[in-house]
């Protein structure tokens, strides 16, 4: 008898703890980019108009960022990127991927930290680190784009300023 009980105690605990634990929640600073976004910046130099929509994804885990941009002097100069963010192990910690439309070969992952008012975070290619500075507010959004070479200078990349705004309400399902 006590080998059964001691059998179904085997069993039980795994499940009961996976059950237990709780997913991973995002960090405030992550939760304040939720949302719809609008606004200019420049890419190496080029002005363009840029949106972003962010929402939590992965039982609120991780927050999905899905921006898009297009020159203002060119509307088939177009740029889109799929960008995903969660806390890291210790509490200032922040994790990333990137992916973009120049496709599967040019992804990466990225650590950073939060800093108030936002979070840094790098992506490491094999020509540069393209350091992301993101500053929030509840209306506004800040993001500069730097390359840092391996000596650790920094060469402007990008820069947006965005605002906040209302996201389209998505068709109902047939």
């Amino acid at each position: 008898m006590k080998q059964i009980m001691w059998a179904a105690a085997v069993l039980v605990t795994p499940l009961a703890a996976a059950q237990a634990d709780e997913p991973a929640r995002l960090p405030a600073t992550l939760r304040q980019l939720e949302g719809c976004w609008q606004g200019s910046g420049e890419v190496m130099g080029t002005p363009v108009t840029t949106t972003a929509q962010a929402h939590p994804v992965a039982l609120g885990a991780i927050l999905a960022l899905e921006t898009s941009s297009v020159a203002t002097g060119d509307a088939t100069d177009r740029y889109g990127a799929h960008l995903a963010f969660g806390g890291g192990k210790g509490a200032d910690e922040v994790t990333g991927f990137w992916s973009d439309s120049f496709g599967g070969s040019m992804t990466a992952t990225g650590t950073g930290r939060f800093e108030p008012g936002g979070f840094e975070i790098g992506y490491r290619y094999s020509d540069a680190e393209f350091v992301n500075r993101w500053q929030i507010d509840d209306a506004r959004l800040g993001w500069v784009i730097v390359a840092r070479d391996g000596k650790g200078v920094e060469k402007p990349f990008a820069s947006y300023t965005l605002q906040r705004v209302s996201c389209p309400v998505a068709p109902a399902n047939p």
